[in-house]
């Protein structure tokens, strides 16, 4: 893979022992600096990565580092090697196995990808004004799944939740079933599990090209060499640290599918929402007069679901409208609205049939939590169908007029 420059090595005792992996790997050319020389080598060299050996490493120069590295765009992947203790947000951790550091190019080379990608995104933005990258926080958007059982899991949980979004899962059968059904940002697996089952889990993903890039870390455990994924790592330690370590790993993978949704929205010329992957408000609107209209004229079923968050929790609201575009089928088509409600027009779709639908989706969205209580998403849910006579605008206010509870219905 070609770089778009050179790769920054840090480290105060001389050649770090991973520089020959990177040899090895043909990853070059690989420029020296010690950390009190690294922000000034970062701004002149201008690399495509940083790797920071972290043995003997001040942890003071290391977090001015990374505060440095993490306001450059396009984004330069920071790889901490054999660090201890919390790392900042943008800083990537990686273990050597046992001393050896054959993972490390498939990790960087995974952080280059993604490093393409905005450098994509930034330049097909320049030409679509029109169009522009969420500025906020990726990591704030991000969810993970957490799998494990025994004590430890709660403290887990919350240590996780007050970073994240978290769903949970006491076993791999229903792991697999929240990774079919909804965007996850990462997996971290907590005790509870043989070396066999967390063998065979392991071996699923990895031979899975839709999770084969997935952040996955391991909270128990050795690590085997023979999982080709770049970003499988472990982490012991406290419930806190784990969390912290995680996040750079999470924070990256959730960075690299906002910037997949701002490249299908630059495609569609603005007519979808690059937070949500919903369609535009203007969009909808549009689309929906000409959906009433059609199917007043040729006959048929058309339905909407309105799924109602509380205002203040707009994580719950972020959550289920990702969860509605990913789970939501290919001839319907949804929006946020102003209030924060996500509404859905299911085509072909009685009233009977929408409420199946509709409680569906409900029953996904329960089941991701957040914050430090675990607040999840349980969303109200009206269902209206399509009357004849009715406009656009008649079947939106009968709509909402009626809310329910999903969980009653």
């Amino acid at each position: 893979m070609s770089q778009q420059g050179p790769l920054l090595v840090v480290a105060d005792g001389g050649r770090p022992a991973f520089a020959a992996a990177l040899d090895q790997a043909q990853m070059f050319p690989l420029i020296e600096a010690s950390f009190a020389d690294a922000a000034r080598a970062v701004a002149q060299v201008q690399p495509s990565g940083v790797l920071a050996e972290m043995s003997g490493a001040d942890p003071a120069r290391f977090a001015a580092l990374a505060k440095e590295i993490g306001a450059c765009k396009p984004y330069l992947p920071l790889v901490a090697v054999n660090a201890e203790g919390a790392l900042p947000e943008n800083a990537i951790p990686f273990a050597a196995s046992d001393g050896k550091f054959d993972r490390l190019p498939l990790r960087l080379r995974a952080a280059l990808r993604i490093r393409a990608l905005h450098v994509t995104v930034l330049r097909r933005l320049r030409r679509e004004p029109a169009s522009q990258l969420p500025d906020t926080d990726p990591a704030k958007d991000a969810t993970v799944l957490l799998i494990g059982r025994g004590g430890a899991f709660p403290a887990l949980s919350v240590a996780l939740g007050e970073r994240m979004g978290v769903v949970g899962a006491f076993s791999i059968e229903a792991a697999a079933n929240h990774l079919n059904t909804r965007d996850l940002d990462g997996i971290v697996l907590g005790a509870g599990f043989s070396a066999r089952v967390t063998d065979a889990f392991l071996t699923v993903l990895a031979e899975d090209a839709r999770f084969r890039n997935l952040p996955v870390v391991l909270t128990t455990g050795e690590l085997a060499p023979t999982y080709a994924m770049p970003n499988l790592e472990i982490i012991r330690g406290e419930p806190a640290d784990i969390a912290a370590n995680a996040l750079p790993l999470v924070r990256q993978r959730a960075f690299e599918l906002q910037l997949g949704r701002t490249l299908r929205a630059i495609d569609a010329e603005g007519l979808l929402d690059p937070h949500t992957g919903l369609l535009a408000r203007s969009a909808f609107d549009r689309d929906l007069a000409n959906a009433v209209r059609q199917t007043l004229a040729d006959g048929g079923g058309l339905s909407v679901a309105r799924f109602g968050f509380d205002p203040p929790n707009s994580r719950a609201q972020l959550d289920g409208a990702r969860i509605i575009s990913r789970l939501m089928r290919q001839m319907d088509f949804g929006a946020v609205q102003h209030d924060g409600s996500v509404i859905v027009v299911l085509a072909d779709t009685d009233l009977r049939d929408a409420h199946g639908i509709a409680r569906r989706l409900s029953s996904v969205m329960r089941h991701t939590a957040s914050g430090r209580r675990g607040e999840r998403s349980d969303p109200s849910m009206t269902v209206a169908t399509l009357m004849p006579g009715d406009t656009a605008s008649s079947l939106l206010a009968r709509l909402c007029d009626r809310p329910a509870r999903a969980a009653a219905l």
